[in-house]
């Protein structure tokens, strides 16, 4: 059997038809950046601040809130509904911040940073996948500032679902119920639009990252609406011999699929941008030069051939390179 000239000609039918080309540039480009890795990344800083920030939500959702419990209550649910089967074992081991004003403001400055560990590995995330020069990249007042702007998106995000749970909880796939839904897409979108705006020192419009948003927005509301069961098989193969600490695997678990999701969406966004396909899936050679900036494996001095050479365009001639 040709292997290879099957290859071949599955590789230029994909190549022909930007149905099959885009997809195959987008899953080549996130392994070539290291998507995984920067989503594990952003994971590891995304669980360990978690519980500092529904800390600080709580412990603002009592204060501003004294006088409605119910919605505190909505509040709560609504940010929790984000992590489903764990949300009701976060739930229970949530306390509140107490003790004098002092100590109140200490531990909400405390939680306020942890939290922006999980924003700025987001950035990092972010700037990599854009390929911005280290030089370009801000500093490190200017983004903590935009962190902090991440965090207050954060925090208008969960009164909109909040209000959204009010309104459609519990009622199904009425016309009430679907119209929630809807708002739910769009307030993710939304989210994420944000997101990829604001958190990468790139020179892109809004326009730029409107594809990516979309897929993050519809996935994430696809991964909450069905999560119970995703998180689920995997805690109900742990919990038989990990017990509680099947709850933490979980948790990873489920941020781990949300960073994954946050880290394509914006693959997608630069290789629509850069116009990075169609890629070849096994030699790169038929395919257009990436446009990227700050690339240190780009080839200024020639382009390789099928052959396994290069040309040198400063001399005219060709260099043999290893096989």
């Amino acid at each position: 059997m040709d292997v290879r000239g099957i290859v071949r000609r599955v590789d230029r039918f994909q190549r022909r038809y930007p149905a099959t080309a885009f997809p195959v540039a987008v899953v080549k480009r996130f392994g070539e950046d290291h998507a995984g890795h920067l989503a594990a990344t952003m994971a590891y800083y995304g669980f360990f601040s978690l519980f500092p920030l529904l800390l600080v939500l709580v412990t603002g959702a009592s204060i501003v809130l004294r006088n409605d419990q119910d919605l505190q209550q909505r509040l709560l649910d609504s940010a929790l509904a984000q992590f489903p089967v764990v949300g009701e074992d976060i739930r229970n081991n949530v306390g509140r911040i107490g003790g004098s004003g002092v100590a109140l403001a200490i531990g909400a400055v405390t939680a306020v940073w942890a939290g922006l560990g999980g924003i700025r590995s987001t950035q990092y995330a972010m700037d990599s996948v854009w390929a911005v020069p280290r030089e370009r990249r801000p500093s490190t007042l200017w983004s903590v500032l935009r962190a902090l702007l991440m965090l207050a998106t954060f925090g208008v995000f969960l009164l909109g679902a909040a209000l959204l749970a009010g309104i459609g909880g519990g009622v199904g796939l009425t016309p009430l119920g679907i119209v929630s839904l809807l708002g739910s897409v769009a307030l993710h979108v939304g989210l994420f639009l944000v997101m990829y705006r604001v958190l990468t020192a790139a020179r892109i419009s809004w326009a730029d990252v409107v594809p990516g948003a979309v897929l993050a927005g519809v996935g994430w509301t696809a991964l909450v609406s069905f999560g119970g069961w995703i998180v689920g098989s995997r805690l109900e193969a742990a919990s038989n011999t990990y017990g509680l600490f099947a709850v933490v695997i979980g948790l990873l678990a489920w941020i781990h699929l949300g960073a994954q999701l946050v880290v394509l969406g914006a693959e997608v966004n630069v290789v629509r941008k850069r116009r990075l396909w169609p890629r070849a899936l096994v030699d790169d050679a038929a395919s257009p030069p990436a446009a990227e900036e700050g690339r240190a494996d780009r080839e200024p001095d020639g382009v390789r051939a099928s052959d396994g050479t290069r040309s040198d365009s400063r001399r005219g001639r060709s260099i043999d390179l290893p096989r």
